[in-house]
């Protein structure tokens, strides 16, 4: 079903939504409009959007005009990891971990064989838990036994490293990573402190 369809199921303008969502009004335009697709927007969008329509992601995704998709759109995993520490800043603590939990986020980018996001989430959900005195969710212990085959270090630690390899922090950064995401062999050391 088409962003249009769901707003006229709704009974709903395109400023009510924007307003209630708090995505751009331009932006919900463009999507009402057809000029962009909902699998080309952040994951944050979707996600804002998904709890207007009272759906999940996916259902919203795969709805999405006909489906003229079949494969979801992928941002880069630094775009991805920086969506989910803004949406962990928005939404606190417990109601992230109660939103990935009950949208089954986890799983479904491990069915995509979309493992850095699976893994990012996992480990992400995991150290809010470790920092809440929360038990961890058992239904992931699948997923747990696995990990990547190789690291992957932020951005501007790579960047940094091509242009002095003589001051290469890869090791630095691994010693200060999280350890619930270095189990996933993903180097994160800070996820509270984004703009």
């Amino acid at each position: 079903m088409a962003l249009k369809e769901l707003l006229k199921s709704r009974n709903m303008s395109v400023y009510q939504c924007s307003k209630e969502s708090r995505v751009p009004y331009t932006t919900l335009a463009d999507l009402v409009n057809g000029k962009t697709k909902i699998g080309r927007c952040s994951v944050e969008t979707v996600y804002k959007l998904s709890k207007v329509f009272h759906l999940t992601m996916e259902e919203l995704l795969e709805n999405d005009i006909g489906n003229e998709f079949e494969v979801p759109y992928r941002s880069s995993f630094e775009i991805f990891k920086s969506n989910v520490c803004h949406i962990v800043k928005d939404k606190g603590d417990i109601d992230f971990i109660v939103d990935v939990l009950r949208e089954n986020e986890i799983r479904m980018y491990w069915n995509r064989k979309w493992y850095p996001e699976s893994f990012y989430l996992l480990a992400m959900v995991d150290y809010l838990c470790r920092e809440n005195d929360l038990p961890l969710c058992q239904d992931y212990d699948d997923i747990r036994k696995h990990k990547l085959a190789e690291p992957i270090y932020p951005r501007d630690i790579m960047v940094a490293v091509k242009l002095n390899p003589a001051l290469d922090e890869r090791k630095s950064s691994w010693d200060n990573a999280i350890p619930e995401f270095l189990k996933y062999n993903i180097v994160e050391g800070e996820i509270r402190n984004v703009y």
